[in-house]
This record gives C-alpha cells, structure tokens and sequence, in this order.
C-alpha cells in the first residue's frame, strides 16, 4: 500500500464503534470516527460557525455540531441540516453564511494504524 501522502492518526484499537476524537494530522485538526465498523475523517470545525463536531453527538453516520445544532453525514460530508434554529432565525443563519459541507479527508488502515489523506 502506497502510504506516501497519509498521516497517522492513531491506532484502531482506540475506538469502539461510536467513538469519535480530535487529531491533529499535517497541521490541520481533524475529527475520526469509527462508525458502522469503518473509520471516517473530517475537518473538526464546523463550516457554520466553527463548532468543535469532536465534542458534538454521533449518531451512526452523522455528527451534530454542539454550537447551533447543524448536522453532516461522516461518509461524504454533506450538510444535512443548517442549524437546529427555525423560521426568521433559519433565514438569517442561511442569509449570513449559506449551508455547506464539511471537508472530508480519505482514510486507510495500515495494519492497526489509522492514516489519513491530507
């Protein structure tokens, strides 16, 4: 396996399905999850407004960010819901900073080492 472009980004061993945690891989801060038996990777900020989605819920394959409620599916980064706000709110939100995905970056497993393409 060609591992030339991956960072570690820990061992398989450290999560159980479910789990989810902040890494730092290339300088950038990066959310992995293992999900349905398969590990995942995003950017670990949200693009609304910057929450920490390491410290949001994961609920099978898709992570709700803690600050305003905007939710992305792991597996492709789409945005699923905005924010978690309604009616007049909702419009504001999407007026100021219309919806969008979540990096995601590529994932291997090398043996029991999670490596991430960044």
């Amino acid at each position: 396996m060609n591992t030339a472009n991956f960072l570690a980004a820990g061992k398989t061993g450290e999560y159980k399905d479910g789990d989810k945690k902040k890494v730092t891989a290339g300088g950038k801060e990066i959310m992995v999850a293992r999900a349905g038996g398969k590990f995942y990777a995003i950017a670990n900020r949200c693009p609304h407004m910057g929450g920490d989605l390491s410290m949001g819920t994961l609920t099978g394959t898709m992570i709700q960010c803690p600050r305003h409620g905007s939710q992305f599916d792991i597996t492709d980064g789409h945005n699923i819901r905005w924010t978690s706000s309604q009616g007049a709110l909702l419009t504001i939100y999407k007026w100021i900073k219309s919806p969008r995905p979540v990096k995601t970056y590529k994932v291997k497993i090398d043996g029991d080492n999670i490596l991430i393409e960044v």
